[in-house]
């Protein structure tokens, strides 16, 4: 079994008696038919519709948390509880009650399956891999023997963005296929910036999609540039790990089949597949 202590992760606990309706108002998926045993990936966008967080949401005995971004924990708390107004929620940073672990092996149940037992709470990611939140007591059963880059790694090979501070209220989720991940729902009430998303969604206005590239070391937020429009930039890095990463670019070089570089007249980026075709 393998180990990876992911620090570059952050944790947020919304609890009360309306937490349930609250993150289901806020958020671009559907909370309110959240099975206890069941996480979900979510976005939380501007009114705008850009995306201000990535979620993922696993329901616990605590109330929910809410994993996102480290770097994004102060700003999204401090903006989230903006919104609470009158409700019966209490959001509140749990990241120092929680380690977490990326695990490949014997830990886990099916995608997005949830079990809390014996103080650690494990979510399967995909086959052989899962996330584990463990309390203070818990974490001395898990002895880290992986690079935290790992995780990151096959994170982006699974397709799953990571909205970081560095990409914050740059995309609309379909840009970076949060919707193909299973991070929308266009069927739920509204949600901050949900006209602007299901515009985008039924009128085919989004531009812009996320690929998988491999080919430099880059960092999220990076500018990529395309030979369809020689020295303007052409794509964001949205995550990185080694020389692999998830980008935003324009959808008219994809199909014109247009090199991407880290720099104008670098070598070409290798465009890679991803585990769902947008």
């Amino acid at each position: 079994m393998r180990i990876a202590k992911l620090e570059d992760y952050g944790l947020l606990r919304v609890a009360g008696e309306d937490a349930r309706a609250f993150l289901h108002a806020q958020l671009s998926n559907d909370i309110e038919h959240l099975a206890q045993d069941q996480a979900r990936l979510a976005g939380w966008c501007s009114a705008k519709g850009r995306l201000l967080a990535t979620f993922l949401v696993v329901p616990s005995s605590a109330g929910f948390l809410l994993q996102l971004a480290r770097d994004l924990l102060p700003t999204v708390t401090k903006r989230l509880q903006m919104y609470v107004l009158r409700s019966k929620v209490k959001i509140t940073d749990a990241s120092g009650e929680w380690a977490q672990f990326g695990v490949w092996g014997a830990e886990g149940g099916a995608p997005l399956s949830v079990t809390e037992r014996e103080g650690a709470i494990t979510v399967g990611i995909e086959t052989g891999r899962s996330l584990v939140l463990a309390s203070a007591a818990a974490s001395a059963r898990y002895t880290p023997n992986a690079p935290a880059q790992d995780w990151a790694l096959a994170e982006i090979r699974a397709g799953r963005p990571l909205i970081a501070l560095a990409t914050q209220d740059q995309f609309v989720p379909q840009m970076v296929n949060l919707e193909l991940a299973g991070g929308v729902d266009f069927h739920k009430g509204c949600y901050p910036g949900q006209e602007i998303v299901a515009r985008a969604q039924y009128r085919g206005a989004v531009k812009r999609r996320m690929v998988r590239l491999r080919g430099a070391a880059l960092r999220a937020g990076q500018e990529l540039f395309s030979d369809e429009q020689p020295g303007q930039p052409g794509g964001t890095v949205v995550n990185a790990a080694g020389d692999e990463l998830l980008a935003v670019v324009q959808t008219s070089a994809l199909e014109g089949k247009s090199p991407i570089r880290a720099q104008p007249g670098s070598a070409p980026l290798e465009v890679l597949p991803l585990p769902y075709a947008p």
